[in-house]
């Protein structure tokens, strides 16, 4: 697998990474913890060097997979980890607001240390802009920890420009993590332009739509109780049939590539800039598998253009969040 950089700051990581947060929550009850390690352990052998976990997601018991089952490989991946919410004390799921203080950073990471087995986090995004601590204090906690050696990289998720630039001029950004894809494509307007000004790397989650654009979804679909996507406006069955046409879009260009819809939109993702490393969840090796194969496929600028228009004929139905999420987004 070939690598890319993310951001000036040194980043080399693999071109697809692998999201995690769905082998412990939000798509139904976890699943089996040695099917998910023997997973990681595929990904490495695949060439992935690259893995996305969460002190949230769980809460704590995805960084302890992620952190046993990387343990042997430890010098051949990079694990990127967040921080930002209060999670509960009583260790249920969910949170109960943002938390962005320094000095709780500064307790996740060293907590987070300890689940993932490392002596540096080598990715430490800010899951979430916490509106009532400036974006530079936030960022000169992070600057310390890098210069005390506990963490290499500087991350943010799901912010809005002005806080980019604003992070950027205390700590150089190497990451933004935020939702991006064929049916996602908000951070074209402002987002991809500020990034490539200021040389940070884009890390899209839900590259593949929540599982929407591998062509498996449709408006019979019925989800797990605990699925997330129970509660998303844009898997209401109504949107799920508007939506079908991008489906219909990439199937046809997936026939003519012989590959999958899957691999067509990872494809595109792969495509856009040099500095963009999707990294799709899946908790099936054969999903794993397909996924991978997407950086063989090579889109050509007749390729892109027939998917640019095809897809601008295709207005997107619903919104890519229940409320309460969508209002901590793009902040």
């Amino acid at each position: 697998m070939h690598q890319r950089t993310l951001g000036t700051t040194g980043l080399v990581v693999s071109e697809i990474g692998l999201g995690c947060m769905g082998m412990s929550q939000s798509y139904g009850p976890g699943g089996d913890k040695q099917s998910a390690i023997n997973l990681i352990h595929t990904a490495v052998e695949r060439g992935v060097t690259f893995f996305d976990t969460a002190e949230v997601y769980g809460p704590y018991i995805n960084e302890e997979l992620v952190g046993e089952a990387l343990e042997p490989y430890r010098n051949q991946v990079v694990i990127a980890t967040k921080f930002g919410f209060n999670l509960h004390p009583d260790g249920k799921p969910g949170w109960s607001g943002v938390n962005s203080h320094p000095d709780q950073i500064k307790r996740v990471a060293e907590a987070s240390l300890k689940r993932l087995r490392i002596e540096a986090i080598d990715l430490f995004y800010q899951h979430r802009v916490d509106p009532n601590v400036p974006i530079e204090e936030v960022a000169g906690a992070v600057k310390e920890l890098i210069q005390h050696g506990k963490v290499k990289h500087f991350g943010l998720s799901e912010a809005g420009a002005q806080t980019i630039r604003r992070a950027h001029a205390v700590q150089p950004v190497a990451a933004l993590q935020s939702e991006y894809s064929l049916w996602t494509r908000e951070p074209e307007a402002e987002i991809m332009p500020t990034l490539a000004e200021l040389g940070i790397g884009f890390v899209p989650f839900s590259p593949l739509g929540k599982g929407f654009l591998t062509g498996k979804i449709d408006q019979s679909t019925v989800f797990a109780q605990g699925d997330i996507r129970n509660r998303i406006p844009r898997f209401s069955p109504e949107a799920l049939q508007a939506n079908q046409a991008l489906i219909d879009l990439l199937e046809a260009i997936a026939a003519q590539k012989q590959a999958t819809t899957a691999q067509i939109a990872l494809a595109w993702l792969l495509a856009q800039k040099p500095w963009i490393v999707p990294i799709p969840g899946t908790r099936r090796v054969e999903r794993l598998e397909e996924n991978l194969g997407a950086a063989a496929i090579r889109l050509n600028e007749a390729d892109l253009q027939a998917i640019e228009q095809a897809a601008a004929s295709v207005n997107i139905q619903g919104a890519r969040y229940p409320e309460d999420l969508e209002k901590m987004t793009g902040l």
